[in-house]
């Protein structure tokens, strides 16, 4: 090799180093101000720097002191204090490291352990990179006050209490102070076994346990019961059924439907509600409870058709709307409510409850929260901004459809003043994209809930090796960026699934009159097969040591996998005429099927390593319905 390649090797590594050497690209959310000076800095120590780390891990509501000192040998004593200050507000905060000291002031302990949050990535900074903490001046406070973050526990899986924790923990170090567990049927209610008896659901023990564990670290962690659509997992079963808007077969815009939507007509309806609310909103703090009450597609189409009418469905809607909020009121709590059907009714927003809250939720890139926010707004309500991380339904991303939404809400909460933005995370049609998948635009989300710092995407893949992954090699997270982007080489038409979840979920519907199946490609599918093979490559050369290393990679590899398996499935349709899975030939299709069998009987396995048993059997049973459609 000639000096000249070696000279600019050596460059190439130095303006990598560079790179990361820049303390602000190790904060997230990035502070609102921060001031760096050189000239003040505390002289690295790493035993000194461990010990205060191990300090601020345990740093929580109710196990700090005001003022502290770290000492080691041969190192300056380290001063560390915390002060209150009524002229702040209560999550701003001030860091300011100067001459071997530390303070954090704050209008309350939440501005103060925000700080800490702040204070452990740069110590982290200095601990990876071995360099002195510089003199450090922040002020920082919170975009958009109510920062949460919800996730799905009824669309198959169920957390374990370990992963539980675990999320609170990654969402705590992101400023997060709120949390909802979306739910339907999976909480133990008294009288509704039958409901909840296989979906092993969280019980009130549990409940209380996560709600302490979110309140020490400020997060209120809010009930969310849906109460009005969405109500399958009950209605399936006769006991419910006379209840159900449609019991036979409804043509709506989602195609043949019934037993989905509650009769907002039918007494007993809010009979069943009312039940649930008595037993469910005592087992929590906050004074927040999200109703639901989305994608009701069913109404107007059965029992409630007479009413709707003759005044209207969308008053009919309404009118049970303020039915349940009275309900929740009469709890001492304030209704939450997804803004999605009142949208299409636009003129009864101005007589929606001015106590509610609006959650108005938009998942692809193009959604315009621009142009149904100040709906709300004139009508003096309310409202969080709803985007999503945008993994469901996708096995293993949609890393630009989600970046693009997420910062677009972000955006427009500030602009429009919205009360609070909520991340979510679904978990439709099995609910097959493992964690490790969904972290990335969680640490996005809720980092542009804070502060819309646009340059925040540009430092993902540190960020995640740093604080998610812990791998020095950086490759885990990079080869999940990238498997995040493979689906936009099918280049594909947006939708609500990717081209990988489409190929499978649609294995017994036509592709031809699709309009995003019908342009795939045998050429593009290959490409695609490719771009995940090189990101699985990347991905096999990191190194994580965070705790859940072996599920990272266990999970991972089995959703690129499930992935690739999709891609064969679809290349082979598109080698028929008719694009019809049935005209596949046999000896393809039995092929296909001894592909896909390990793959089903793995992603049991990695399952409850981080989930409960409850919902397996569907989640799995969708991939064996795959696997019989290919051999009959």
């Amino acid at each position: 090799m000639n000096k000249k390649v070696i000279l600019l090797l050596v460059f190439l590594s130095l303006v990598f180093r560079m790179k990361a050497e820049n303390l602000k690209d190790y904060l997230v959310p990035t502070p609102q101000n921060i001031e760096i000076q050189q000239d003040e800095r505390i002289a690295y120590c790493e035993p000194q720097f461990q010990q205060m780390m191990a300090f601020l891990s345990d740093f929580h509501k109710g196990n700090w002191k005001k003022e502290n000192v770290f000492q080691e040998k041969e190192a300056k004593p380290i001063h560390f204090g915390v002060y209150i200050d009524p002229k702040f507000s209560q999550q701003e905060y001030r860091l300011l490291i100067k001459n071997n000291g530390i303070t954090i002031i704050s209008g309350a302990q939440e501005g103060i352990y925000y700080g800490v949050q702040t204070l452990r990535q740069i110590l982290t900074y200095s601990l990876t990179e071995k360099k002195d903490i510089p003199g450090v001046y922040i002020m920082d406070y919170p975009a958009i006050d109510r920062r949460g973050f919800m996730l799905d526990i009824s669309r198959d899986k169920v957390p374990t209490m370990k992963t539980l924790y675990q999320i609170v923990d990654f969402l705590t170090s992101l400023k997060i102070n709120e949390l909802q567990l979306y739910t339907e049927h999976t909480f133990a209610y008294k009288n509704h076994e039958i409901v909840w008896k296989n979906a092993s659901p969280m019980t009130p023990d549990e409940i209380a346990q996560l709600q302490s564990y979110c309140k020490d670290r400020f997060i209120d962690l809010v009930p969310n019961q849906n109460s009005f659509g969405h109500m399958e997992n009950w209605l399936k079963y006769k006991k419910y059924q006379p209840l159900a808007e449609c019991q036979t077969d409804c043509n709506t815009i989602w195609g043949k439907s019934k037993y989905t939507s509650l009769d907002p007509t039918n007494p007993g309806s809010f009979k069943l509600i009312q039940e649930l609310y008595a037993e469910w909103l005592p087992n929590f703090e906050s004074q927040y409870f999200n109703i639901g009450c989305d994608e009701t597609v069913e109404l107007g189409l059965g029992n409630s058709k007479e009413q709707c009418q003759k005044i209207g469905l969308g008053r009919v809607y309404l009118n049970y709307l303020i039915k349940l909020n009275n309900e929740v009121n009469k709890h001492g709590k304030k209704a939450q409510f997804w803004g999605d059907i009142v949208l299409h009714h636009d003129s009864l927003i101005p007589d929606i409850p001015k106590n509610m809250t609006a959650m108005v939720w938009g998942y692809d890139s193009q959604f315009r929260f621009d142009t149904v926010l100040p709906k709300f707004k004139k009508a003096g309500l309310d409202f969080y901004v709803c985007p999503g991380t945008s993994t469901w339904r996708s096995i293993i991303g949609k890393n630009q459809i989600a970046f693009t939404n997420l910062k677009n809400a972000a955006i427009n909460a500030v602009e429009y003043g919205a009360k609070g933005m909520l991340v979510t995370n679904w978990g439709d049609h099995g609910h097959w994209q493992p964690l490790s998948v969904c972290e990335p635009a969680m640490m996005l989300g809720c980092g542009y809930a804070w502060n819309c710092d646009t340059t925040l995407v540009s430092r993902l893949e540190l960020l995640l090796s740093v604080y998610v992954f812990k791998d020095p090699t950086r490759n885990t997270a990079r080869g999940i960026l990238k498997l995040g982007d493979a689906y936009e080489v099918a280049k594909m038409p947006e939708g609500v699934a990717n081209v990988f979840h489409l190929i499978l979920n649609r294995h017994a519907w036509k592709w031809n009159t699709n309009y995003q199946t019908k342009t795939l490609t045998i050429e593009n599918l290959q490409k695609t097969e490719a771009a995940i093979d090189e990101a699985m490559a990347i991905f096999l050369k990191g190194k994580p040591q965070c705790e859940d290393a072996e599920i990272v990679i266990e999970e991972m590899i089995q959703a690129s996998n499930l992935a690739k398996h999709s891609v064969h499935f679809g290349i082979e349709r598109l080698k028929v005429a008719d694009r019809q899975t049935k005209s596949i030939p046999l000896e393809k299709r039995k092929a296909l099927a001894a592909e896909l069998k390990p793959l089903i009987e793995n992603h049991k396995k990695i399952w409850v390593k981080r989930n409960r048993p409850g919902g397996l059997d569907d989640s799995a049973g969708r991939m064996q319905k795959i696997y019989d459609y290919y051999l009959n």
